[in-house]
């Protein structure tokens, strides 16, 4: 199971994230409580070992300012998280993740997207994503995609990712609002959660 820790702020949170087995450091370059430079995020980054990923969230940003902000950060993949259209993945020369919020009107635009994973999450609020809020993973099964192709993410938490993994069964999960305590993220909850997602068998 493939584990994404998102909103990465903090050296301390990273290297929590990655001690305990984290797959893929998310680092969000949109507006957000969450959002950081790519500055910093460069920084940061220099500390995480090459086995863990490293994402680039955007939200409707050009082509060029991605491009520029992956090569200072060290990215590996970037998440469109906006209403980017396929040719805008297609002219990123990085691994592409697009992140879909599921709602039953919104089902039929995901199918065709180019991309190495869906990000299915749930329906915005005042930011996209992050909004801590789960959606009905049975809408999933509505959807013709490979679950090797998916990353749950809305709403997890150490406590309910497991039942979320048996119900929907993608390839990795996605946390961020999940670990946090009062709005920072908890070095502890992004134990238990790295730990419950990787033990979790898929139902």
């Amino acid at each position: 199971m493939l584990v994404k820790i998102c909103g990465i702020q903090t050296k301390e949170a990273a290297e929590a994230a990655v001690k305990n087995g984290t797959d893929l450091i998310g680092f969000v370059f949109a507006d957000s409580k969450r959002k950081i430079t790519a500055e910093k995020a460069a920084t940061i980054a220099a500390s995480i070992p090459n086995s863990v990923q490293k994402v680039g969230v955007f939200v409707n940003e050009t082509v060029e300012r991605m491009k520029e902000t992956a090569e200072l950060v060290g990215l590996d993949y970037i998440q469109l998280h906006g209403d980017e259209t396929p040719d805008i993945a297609e002219q990123l020369p990085y691994k592409i993740i697009k992140a879909f919020a599921v709602d039953l009107e919104n089902l039929s635009a995901i199918q065709a997207y180019p991309c190495d994973y869906y990000l299915l999450d749930s329906p915005k609020g005042k930011y996209r994503g992050g909004n801590g809020k789960t959606f009905n993973w049975e809408l999933i099964d509505r959807l013709s995609l490979s679950r090797g192709k998916i990353i749950l993410a809305g709403g997890l938490r150490p406590d309910n990712v497991d039942e979320a993994i048996q119900l929907a069964k993608p390839a990795g999960v996605d946390v961020s609002s999940g670990v946090e305590t009062n709005g920072v993220k908890d070095m502890e909850k992004i134990k238990q959660f790295i730990k419950q997602a990787k033990l979790t068998k898929k139902g």
